[in-house]
């Protein structure tokens, strides 16, 4: 009977040997079967990519074409977008050649953008009498107070340097609204309380501009930043062209200032004191 016994395990055994073989060899052979059929998919994939892609224009027609097509596309997936050229002659321009160019969704229906240029008041002796580690943190809480009104406000940050914020905003009241509530959340901000006062400057300048690889070009950057470099700390200045941009029920104060001078910028320009409705 033992014996009997004996000779069923060990039987036993060998089948579950041979049977778990088999679903190591089965899986073994899924796994090759799946990473061939990937393999198969991809190059699928690659193929219908060439065969769809269209052939390289041969001429300016075809260019222009093409311009157009990609320009609907990305406003099929981005909305209304781009920041037009700063003339209307370099309007056919506005989808660049450049398939780096970054056509940024902050435009206006007319191709306008507000752009609002911000620095800290004196920040290289500030830096000098809290010391770098301390200054790292005073940007740090800076940093949050701008960003969390620029994405309220939907904002765009196109570019930073130390201190300094260069934002795009679709309208004229947005950018003035953001920046009464960081002139407003600055002083309450604990590390900028403790280490303060830190005074901001802002400038504000709405008109058409170049947009390049995710950047923006012209003059009207240059006028934005013209107006910005007149605030002092604590203060927000805003171009003419802005005042004409804002709604009447915009609810803003407007404080009209003498006509100046702008560096690089011909004639005299009215730059205008923007403070909280009154």
């Amino acid at each position: 009977m033992l014996l009997v016994v004996g000779i069923a395990g060990a039987i036993l055994c060998v089948v579950a040997a041979g049977i778990i073989g088999v679903l190591l060899h089965s899986r073994a052979g899924l796994v090759a079967q799946l990473g061939d059929a990937r393999a198969r998919i991809a190059q699928l994939e690659s193929d219908l990519d060439a065969a769809l892609r269209p052939p390289p224009p041969t001429n300016s027609a075809e260019r222009a074409v093409r311009r157009v097509i990609r320009t609907a596309s990305k406003v099929r997936s981005h909305g209304i977008a781009g920041l037009i050229q700063s003339t209307v002659e370099d309007l056919q321009s506005w989808a660049s050649d450049d398939e780096r160019a970054d056509i940024l969704n902050m435009a206006a229906s007319d191709g306008t953008v507000t752009l609002f240029f911000s620095d800290i008041e004196d920040s290289t002796p500030l830096n000098d009498r809290l010391g770098d580690a301390t200054w790292v943190r005073v940007l740090a809480a800076h940093d949050r107070v701008l960003r969390t009104q620029i994405e309220r406000y939907r904002g765009q940050v196109v570019k930073t340097a130390g201190d300094g914020f260069m934002v795009a905003f679709r309208d004229a009241e947005a950018a003035c609204r953001a920046a009464l509530g960081i002139q407003r959340d600055l002083p309450r901000e604990v590390t900028l309380r403790r280490y303060g006062p830190i005074l901001v400057r802002i400038g504000i300048h709405t008109g058409q501009v170049v947009a390049r690889d995710g950047d923006y070009f012209g003059r009207n950057v240059a006028m934005a930043a013209r107006v910005a470099n007149l605030a002092h700390g604590g203060e927000i200045l805003a171009s003419d062209a802005v005042r004409e941009a804002l709604d009447d029920d915009a609810a803003l104060t407007l404080v009209e200032r003498d006509a100046v001078e702008l560096k690089g910028l011909a004639g005299e320009h009215v730059v205008w004191e923007i403070h909280p409705p009154a």
